[in-house]
């Protein structure tokens, strides 16, 4: 049986998991979810994932939410095939839980903000709180200056392999620039070394 992703196709957590799903060559069916028609709130889907958002999958039977825990999933269950995502080694999966923690504190939250306000607000005809945005913006900087660091000493946030930190950082980092903040393209082992928009065409390519 296929396993099937629902989500929404302009989802930024459906993308992760879909990019994950491609990187370990997994087949899967997208179902499609219209959040413009609140299909994500409807009962039925509310049996599925509580909390009413996108996405979650249907492995034959085995119902998971939250994007994050998706993808380490897949990971685990198929690290013998495609690119692997998770390492093995004790002390190299620590580096790599070491950098999702720091997506998860450091990046996803500030650039999550932006692009909230600067494109998606807009898609639903609202204006974006560009004194939020100014907030969000420092921080993100203040971040991105410290991953500058980091990423002058190793190819990768966790190391030098890729992994799930760095595509962890794939739907909202590419999403950035079209928010008009080009905070990754400034630094330059950032830029280099883990710019989401380079992700995108490495796993276009295959």
């Amino acid at each position: 049986m296929v396993l099937k992703l629902y989500g929404s196709p302009g989802s930024t957590c459906t993308k992760k998991v879909a990019t994950v799903l491609i990187e370990l060559n997994v087949p899967f069916e997208l179902v499609p979810i219209d959040m413009m028609k609140r299909e994500h709130k409807a009962p039925q889907y509310l049996e599925k994932h509580p909390f009413g958002k996108v996405p979650y999958i249907d492995d034959g039977g085995f119902i998971l939410y939250e994007s994050r825990a998706i993808s380490r999933y897949l990971a685990t269950k198929y690290s013998g095939q495609g690119t692997q995502l998770i390492p093995k080694d004790l002390q190299t999966w620590a580096r790599f839980e070491q950098a999702a923690s720091v997506e998860v504190c450091n990046f996803d939250p500030y650039a999550s903000g932006i692009v909230a306000e600067r494109y998606f607000k807009p898609m639903l005809g609202q204006a974006p709180d560009e004194e939020r945005v100014k907030g969000l913006i420092e921080k993100l900087n203040a971040s991105l200056d410290a991953y500058d660091i980091i990423l002058s000493k190793q190819k990768f946030l966790g190391g030098d392999e890729f992994t799930l930190a760095d595509l962890f950082h794939l739907p909202f980092g590419s999403l950035l620039p079209t928010s008009g903040v080009n905070a990754i393209q400034e630094r330059p082992n950032v830029k280099r070394q883990v710019t989401p928009l380079n992700i995108i065409v490495t796993v276009s390519r295959r």
